[in-house]
């Protein structure tokens, strides 16, 4: 299994690294890749960072899912990065698997992605989540697209990332190593 996660600076710090973490714990390949021609990224809250890569559409493309952490301004960095826009319309189209969170799932709301899906995000961007049936919920899936609510729905997000990649068994083992509570 192979997954991106697209990075900009001031991205979510949590939403992004969680999903890293938790991931290779369960044994997926993981990638962070910077969208901004950096490899280093400073987030929302000024942790800096190294990616592991620069944004290479034809390496993304063979990925088995792509995450879109949120933050600000990180989220509106990934919706002004053309190749990346174009890589999201092609795993839509081809029905890959596709995960927001927070502010993010915006971005798949405003390219149409959402339109009669059940979806979630941070709630002052709801109204971004274009067609979508908003839940208030930490995660949501519907087909392949995945969205959380927020930095407090990281954990939650990724177990389920997780459980789409690797089956229920391994997110529910993950869960018990990092002793996280349902």
């Amino acid at each position: 299994m192979k997954v991106f996660v697209f990075l900009a600076d001031g991205f979510e710090e949590i939403e992004g690294l969680t999903v890293v973490d938790i991931l290779r714990r369960a044994g997926v390949d993981v990638t962070m890749m910077s969208v901004t021609g950096s490899l280093s990224i400073s987030g929302s809250h000024d942790i800096g960072i190294q990616a592991d890569c620069l944004f290479d559409a034809k390496k993304a493309g063979e990925a088995d899912m792509l995450v879109l952490p949120g933050g600000m301004p990180g989220t509106l960095t990934l919706k002004g990065h053309g190749g990346l826009i174009k890589l999201l319309r092609t795993f839509d189209s081809e029905k890959k698997n596709i995960a927001a969170i927070c502010a993010a799932p915006g971005i798949l709301g405003g390219l149409g992605m959402l339109k009669g899906k059940k979806a979630c995000s941070y709630p002052s961007f709801e109204d971004k989540l274009d067609g979508a049936e908003v839940q208030q919920v930490p995660v949501v899936t519907d087909g392949h697209i995945t969205t959380g609510r927020g930095m407090g729905a990281a954990i939650p997000f990724a177990l389920r990332l997780t459980a789409i990649l690797c089956g229920e068994d391994k997110a529910e083992e993950v869960r018990k190593s990092i002793v996280y509570q349902v």
